[in-house]
C-alpha cells in the first residue's frame, strides 16, 4: 500500500500545492509588476500547463484512493469517516476543477483570442474565487488524510 499512499500523496501535493503557488505568491507579484494584457497572457500559460498536468494528478488521485480503499481496506462500508469525508471534498475538487476548465477559463481563453481584455480578466476572476474555494478544500483533505486515523469520535 505504500506505494499508492505514495502516489496519492504526490498528486495532492501538486494539486494543492500549485493552486497555493498560483494564487498566493504568482498572482500578486504578477499584479505588480505586469500590465493587464500581459498579466493575462501569462495566465492563459500558466494556466494551461498547470491544468494539461492536473488532468493526470486528478486521475491519480481517484485510481490510488479507490485502490486502497478496495484492495487494502475492505470497501467503502469498512472505512472510518475521514475517508468518507476525504472521499466527499475530493470528489467537490474535481467537480470544482471542471466547471474552472470548462467554464470560466475556456472563455478566458476565448476573449483573450478575441482581443478582450477586460472580459477576459472577468474570467479569470472567476477562475480565482474557484481556486481559492478549492485551496481550502485540499488543505482540509489533505488534513483529513493525514488526521483523520487518529480521531476519536
Amino acid at each position: 500500500m505504500w506505494l499508492w499512499i505514495a502516489i496519492h500523496l504526490m498528486a495532492a501535493t501538486f494539486w494543492v500545492g500549485g493552486m497555493y503557488f498560483a494564487h498566493r505568491c504568482l498572482r500578486p507579484a504578477a499584479e505588480v509588476h505586469l500590465e493587464a494584457p500581459q498579466r493575462l497572457l501569462l495566465w492563459r500559460g500558466v494556466l494551461r500547463r498547470f491544468f494539461s498536468r492536473l488532468w493526470t494528478a486528478i486521475a491519480a488521485l481517484l485510481i490510488s484512493g479507490y485502490l486502497m480503499v478496495f484492495i487494502y481496506l475492505g470497501g467503502l462500508g469498512a472505512v472510518s469517516l475521514h475517508v468518507h469525508l476525504m472521499q466527499l471534498s475530493g470528489i467537490l475538487m474535481v467537480l470544482l476543477y471542471l466547471y474552472v476548465y470548462f467554464e470560466p477559463y475556456r472563455r478566458l481563453k476565448s476573449a483573450l483570442d478575441d482581443g478582450d481584455y477586460e472580459a477576459a480578466a472577468g474570467h479569470l476572476a472567476r477562475v480565482r474565487r474557484v481556486v481559492g474555494v478549492n485551496i481550502i478544500l485540499g488543505v482540509l483533505t489533505m488534513l483529513l488524510g493525514a488526521t483523520g486515523r487518529y480521531w476519536t469520535l
